[in-house]
């Protein structure tokens, strides 16, 4: 029989893309989003997956309900990838981000422990729970420094696994993630904000981009690749916690002027500095090692920066002039 999965935020993008992955070698998918009825689930019809999937009402926060599903699902393995998952959106609303991560997550880990330890479970964590490591480099031995209350969330939930495994006995891990992008990342990332004001500029659109803090390194991956380090997590004969990301941080600015780059044109004229969108607590640089993924999961970034920028960008182009040529008729 093929492994039954419940992926808690498939509409999302590590959701979608990891649904996609395991319907791909044969798992059976099951799918939780807050209301189902009320979810457009517009990235699995985007993938041609909409069909192949099993969805459910979940919130994380209905312990009953999650007891419930997993009782009639009966999952091999679950991935938690719900949540607020927006740093900055985080400060405004700094209790429900706590509520949907940290407590969404005991809130799983109970119900898993309560029907008997046999299920698998990934818990998606942050490379924003180191806080800023400065000109060192964060492994997974180094201790979190959270600067915004996702971090804190984040952070909390990370020691609620780590517990539960302990204490308990149960298989779960967590992937502290740096950040990963593509085309189903949401407008309110600045890499896709970037990405779309670029688009249209080179679409011959005037279009002005206002940003904050320029300066900030991250190390920006490919979501695609991420959910491929997930899915090996859960097939260790131990669970254990790992960095994924790609190893190399980059400044704002040199995405910002990547994408320029690529549609031959000056970021600086386009370009406008707003201290509004500057967070109260924004971390400067976040460099991590992911080298136990590679020695231990076999799992490595494929692509870095520039590609990834590429590969956003193209995909961010067809879409304009697909709908483009709609209006047009």
């Amino acid at each position: 029989m093929s492994k039954r999965i419940l992926i808690c935020g498939i509409s999302g993008q590590d959701g979608t893309y990891l649904a996609k992955m395991l319907l791909e070698r044969g798992y059976d998918v099951w799918g939780s989003s807050r209301n189902v009825e009320r979810t457009s689930f517009h990235h699995a019809r985007q993938l041609g997956i909409y069909d192949s999937l099993h969805l459910v009402s979940l919130n994380l926060r209905d312990a009953g309900r999650i007891a419930g599903i997993l009782e009639q699902i009966c999952p091999d393995q679950i991935y938690n990838l719900t949540g607020q998952s927006s740093v900055g959106l985080s400060f405004e609303q700094p209790v429900e981000t706590v509520r949907s991560i940290a407590m969404g997550t005991l809130n799983l880990l109970e119900s898993i422990r309560r029907t008997g330890n046999c299920m698998r479970l990934f818990n998606a964590g942050s490379t924003e729970c180191f806080g800023d490591t400065g000109e060192g480099v964060a492994d997974e031995t180094t201790p979190f420094n959270p600067r915004s209350p996702y971090a804190v969330a984040k952070a909390s939930a990370y020691w609620a696994v780590a517990n539960y495994r302990q204490a308990y006995g149960v298989f779960a891990c967590t992937g502290i993630l740096s950040a990963h992008e593509s085309p189903l990342r949401s407008s309110h990332f600045v890499t896709q904000k970037v990405v779309r004001a670029v688009a249209s500029i080179a679409a011959g659109n005037e279009t002005r981009l206002s940003l904050g803090n320029l300066e900030i390194e991250r190390d920006w991956g490919w979501a695609p690749e991420y959910v491929e380090a997930m899915a090996r997590m859960l097939e260790q004969s131990t669970p254990e916690d790992y960095i994924v990301a790609t190893g190399r941080s980059h400044s704002l600015t040199e995405f910002v002027a990547t994408t320029f780059e690529l549609i031959g044109k000056n970021w600086r004229d386009y370009v406008i500095l707003d201290d509004q969108l500057i967070r109260p607590t924004d971390i400067l640089k976040i460099k991590v090692d992911p080298s136990k993924a590679e020695a231990k999961l076999g799992w490595k970034a494929k692509y870095g920066i520039r590609e990834v920028i590429e590969m956003m960008l193209e995909a961010e182009s067809k879409l304009l002039a697909s709908q483009s040529s709609v209006i047009s008729k």
